[in-house]
């Protein structure tokens, strides 16, 4: 901690902080510790598998998969950009981190949090366009649109990081260094401030409950519009099919949103340490691991693209 002197008295400003982690206690440390290894073994392989499956089988190489790569990209790095440290305080104890790795932890993981906002949303226009226009569906959804959107969705989630992030680190922190998480996330760091928080938490509310009204709206849109096109659908295989490719994105949207939105979407007053904590390990560790298994397993196309990999990984042997 480095002091500063101000108002006619020294104030000793925070130079590192330490993340009090998921509790104190070492049995059920290395229990969790276990469990999330684990867990991040399988986000790793489930989201890095994804991606070479996806840019490897040509059968897959259409705007839903590429979308998809791109949200098994933004799982794996969101949640590397956590669970790493959290398994380093886990294990040894470890507990400390820089303020400067601290400001970079809360960017990247709003970064990529933001980005999979952005790309869940993105999703789900694609879905309206593939049902709803499906002879235009290739036309619309040209490689040129589909860089713009995943671009837009990055840039997305870098604009709204940066504003979190100085809207965080704007605040003085020169009391107690002891961050009730276990990692950087905004709640408990404002806690920690020294100096009013009201303005900067009232606009990161706005913020975050604009974006993820917007997003929200989009994707009730498209979703009443693919809707009623299934049900106009005289084919009940046809309505099947079309069931089929929107369920697993509705399934990861109701996921995604709805623990980020309870997290987010609410004053900070209103916060629980101990719950909010649960609702944190869902969304960066256990989130990311299941995404690529919903697909994978309610898809056809992966799970065809994979069976001919495994056939052609056999025949190669």
């Amino acid at each position: 901690m480095d002091n500063m002197e101000g108002d006619g008295h020294n104030q000793t400003l925070v130079s590192e902080f330490i993340l009090l982690g998921l509790t104190d206690n070492h049995k059920l440390n290395i229990l969790f510790f276990n469990i999330i290894l684990l867990m991040y073994f399988v986000t790793i392989i489930g989201n890095v598998g994804m991606i070479i499956l996806i840019c490897c089988c040509t059968k897959l190489h259409n705007p839903m998969y590429f979308f998809l790569g791109n949200l098994s990209f933004s799982d794996l790095c969101y949640s590397s950009v956590i669970t790493p440290k959290l398994m380093t305080n886990l294990c040894s104890g470890q507990k400390m981190i820089s303020f400067k790795g601290c400001v970079s932890q809360l960017f990247f993981f709003a970064l990529f949090v933001g980005a999979e906002c952005f790309l869940v949303t993105v999703m789900s226009y694609d879905r309206y366009v593939a049902i709803c226009n499906p002879l235009l569906y290739a036309v619309i959804m040209s490689q040129t649109l589909r860089v713009k959107l995943v671009g837009a969705a990055y840039s997305g989630g870098i604009l709204t990081s940066i504003i979190h992030t100085s809207c965080t680190f704007s605040m003085t922190f020169c009391g107690s260094n002891k961050v009730n998480h276990f990692f950087c996330d905004i709640p408990p760091l404002l806690k920690l401030s020294c100096t009013n928080t009201f303005i900067s938490e009232l606009f990161m509310f706005l913020l975050s409950s604009t974006l993820g009204g917007l997003s929200a709206t989009v994707i009730m849109f498209s979703y009443t519009k693919i809707i009623s096109a299934i049900l106009r659908m005289q084919s009940p295989e046809g309505r099947q099919k079309a069931f089929s490719t929107c369920s697993s994105h509705l399934l990861v949207v109701s996921l995604f949103f709805g623990t980020a939105i309870f997290q987010y979407a609410r004053p900070i007053s209103s916060y629980s340490v101990q719950k909010d904590k649960v609702i944190s390990l869902i969304y960066t560790v256990v989130i990311p691991m299941l995404n690529p298994i919903i697909y994978s397993l309610r898809n056809a196309h992966v799970k065809d693209a994979f069976i001919s990999v495994i056939d052609i990984t056999t025949l190669c042997k």
